[in-house]
């Protein structure tokens, strides 16, 4: 085998009790499309998903050791952008087992943590090979045409050590024409696709029925520059920060519904459209659900949309293609917090007039919350909670801000010295090791503890319960109700009550 993509399992240290009965298990779609890539090149090719199978390190390092392959490249990505950070966290560890049962099979990193930090990720794990600084569509096809000892240098988009540590040029991303021919899909035949499951509440329309599960792209990147997000990073080829790199690409929609027509005939209906902005351009996004309509495929989609670019003249053909539940990036209930990390984009727009239009198309929303943002003090916060317990909307995330490697914020948190995490786990949102920025008024410390009430409170209202419990059924209450017994341990929480 000429390279083994390998997502690595570090659930347990990332979601603490939630990963045994309620986090997401999502398929990488990043592996399975560099997959299709290098295999439409003629490469041999495998993808090894410890996470899906439950793999501790040690079992999936022997694994990748009996198949033997020429490199094993893990894929650092997650179930957000963002989560490429504390998937470092398993991917490390595995790295450094592997290349200690195996070190003749050559370590490969490729990732959004791995494209903002490439020389540090290099500097901090010596049984890392080689490093992409991008996507790596190309880095990792040219990589495999040498005989991963010489000629490495004209390698586009490598890191590596030569004696000391070196960053080849940069390497071009796919551009948007070529698409089809370098990403023509995802490999699921490589995948096991039984073994994903969806989150809980995206499953309610569907009957609660978590399994079978698919996610993919329909696009990539993001044409927004908001301070806190680091998503188009993999595009960068020579700044630093991912505000400098928003470059929007997308499949055709004739390409893309072949991917729909494998999820009909495996009987898979439970699909994420992972686009960080799939209604967006509606040439691209209409076409698609206008194709599946066509077809009279019965899919519970989720996808993503910002509160400004919600028209309600989509509303109806997006709730005909199986879309139930649209996740909006609401970030903050207050306009000057806002404003302040998303260069003035929606701060004015009418949010519950735009929750309503969707709920009145029986599109469920889930709302996505910021805590912590650089301008939020409590009030603000509050604000923001405030906002959540209005429009009851049918599922809420609540983040707490945090520096990702990559984003504008990491670069100025940098800057003005804030803490930062000391572990990779320290990025996830629901880790022993979280560490959240200060705001310019509160502390970590004050910003993670308001979040996690705030949680507890929004999931234990009787307001909420009693919306579930008519929308989908006393079964969702129940789900629900138990997953706040599970309580997070927060290790700057805990060092904060626990007297010097």
């Amino acid at each position: 085998m000429d390279i083994l993509f390998i997502h690595p399992n570090a659930a347990g240290k990332i979601y603490q009790d939630l990963a045994k009965d309620f986090s997401a298990i999502e398929p990488p779609i990043w592996a399975g499309m560099l997959a299709s890539h290098c295999r439409a090149l003629g490469y041999g090719v495998g993808i090894l998903d410890a996470e899906a199978l439950h793999l501790t390190d040690s079992q999936a390092a022997e694994e990748i050791k009996r198949i033997k392959p020429k490199v094993a490249c893990f894929v650092v990505y997650g179930q957000q952008p963002s989560a490429s950070s504390q998937n470092m966290e398993g991917a490390t560890a595995l790295a450094q087992i592997l290349k200690t049962l195996a070190p003749e099979i050559k370590i490969l990193f490729v990732g959004g943590h791995v494209a903002a930090l490439s020389r540090e990720v290099l500097e901090k794990h010596p049984a890392i090979d080689f490093v992409c600084q991008n996507e790596g569509v190309y880095t990792i096809s040219q990589l495999l045409k040498t005989n991963l000892k010489d000629k490495l240098d004209q390698v586009n988009g490598l890191g590596w050590r030569n004696g000391a540590i070196t960053l080849n040029k940069p390497s071009p991303i796919v551009p948007k024409a070529d698409l089809p021919a370098q990403l023509p899909g995802m490999a699921w035949d490589l995948l096991p696709i039984k073994n994903y499951r969806t989150a809980l509440w995206h499953s309610y329309p569907n009957g609660a029925k978590r399994q079978p599960f698919a996610a993919l792209y329909t696009s990539l990147g993001c044409p927004m520059k908001c301070s806190f997000c680091m998503i188009n990073i993999i595009n960068r080829q020579e700044n630093e920060f991912s505000d400098g790199s928003a470059v929007f690409r997308y499949w055709d929609p004739e390409h893309i519904i072949k991917e729909f027509d494998y999820f009909a005939a495996q009987g898979i209906t439970n699909i994420k459209i992972a686009d960080e902005l799939f209604v967006l351009n509606a040439s691209h996004f209409v076409k698609l659900c206008e194709l599946i309509i066509e077809r009279g495929y019965k899919f519970n989609i989720w996808c993503y949309s910002r509160v400004d670019t919600v028209k309600e003249q989509y509303l109806e053909t997006l709730k005909k293609a199986g879309v139930n539940w649209l996740a909006l990036g609401i970030e903050s209930g207050n306009t000057r917090v806002r404003k302040d990390v998303t260069k003035g984009r929606f701060e004015d727009v009418d949010i519950r007039g735009v929750v309503k239009k969707i709920h009145d198309h029986d599109i469920n929303v889930i709302g996505n919350y910021i805590f912590g943002l650089p301008e939020d003090d409590m009030a603000s916060m509050q604000m923001t909670l405030d906002l959540a317990m209005e429009m009851n909307t049918a599922e809420a995330n609540f983040y707490s801000a945090m520096a990702y490697p990559g984003s504008p914020l990491y670069g100025i948190a940098k800057k003005e010295g804030w803490k930062l995490p000391s572990t990779y786990a320290g990025f996830s949102q629901h880790s022993f090791h979280t560490q959240p920025l200060p705001t310019k008024y509160l502390s970590a410390e004050q910003v993670l503890g308001f979040r996690d009430e705030a949680w507890m409170k929004y999931h234990t209202n009787p307001k909420f319960l009693g919306l579930l419990k008519s929308k989908f059924g006393q079964a969702a209450v129940d789900e629900t109700v138990k997953s706040t017994k599970i309580k997070l341990r927060r290790k700057i929480l805990e060092e904060a009550t626990t007297p010097q």
